[in-house]
């Protein structure tokens, strides 16, 4: 079974924000495109949720590519459950941040997917992020720049 990835939110705002902005880097996404096409990599809705939470190009680019959002199901549900009964500090709901971080977490385990974040551990109990809560469950987690060279992803300038 060829291995899926499993998108936190940070992978995709950071990117289309700064370095791989589609004005710069259009290939990179339409890579992604691809890739999404082939069901390597997904987002969860709660991920899309976050997005959504500014009508920008890159909410567009997400709601243009309804394959890359995966939707709940009981067993995710229940992973969900097992995760924030371990560490209920992941999400901080005073600043409603890190909403998507257990999900993203649960579909990751339930698929059997890599999970890819830019957070970085922690190490802590009292801040946790997405590498500790994975490390906790034994399950893989990567950064993006690991992800491009798994898939093996390079860019070329065009002269």
């Amino acid at each position: 079974m060829p291995i899926q990835y499993c998108f936190d939110t940070n992978v995709l705002i950071e990117p289309w924000n700064n370095y791989y902005s589609p004005k710069l880097c259009p290939n990179y996404w339409d890579v992604l495109e691809n890739l999404i096409k082939q069901g390597t990599i997904f987002c969860t809705e709660e991920v899309y949720r976050e997005i959504s939470k500014v009508d920008d190009e890159l909410y567009e680019w997400v709601k243009n590519n309804p394959s890359f959002i995966r939707t709940f199901n009981e067993d995710i549900q229940d992973k969900l459950r097992r995760i924030l009964k371990v560490y209920p500090r992941l999400v901080d709901t005073k600043h409603d941040r890190s909403m998507a971080d257990p999900w993203v977490i649960a579909h990751a385990w339930s698929e059997m997917a890599t999970v890819v974040t830019k957070e970085m551990p922690t190490n802590s109990l009292r801040t946790v992020r997405i590498p500790d809560v994975c490390k906790h469950f034994s399950i893989r987690c990567i950064n993006d720049f690991q992800f491009l060279e798994e898939i093996g992803i390079t860019f070329h300038a065009i002269q």
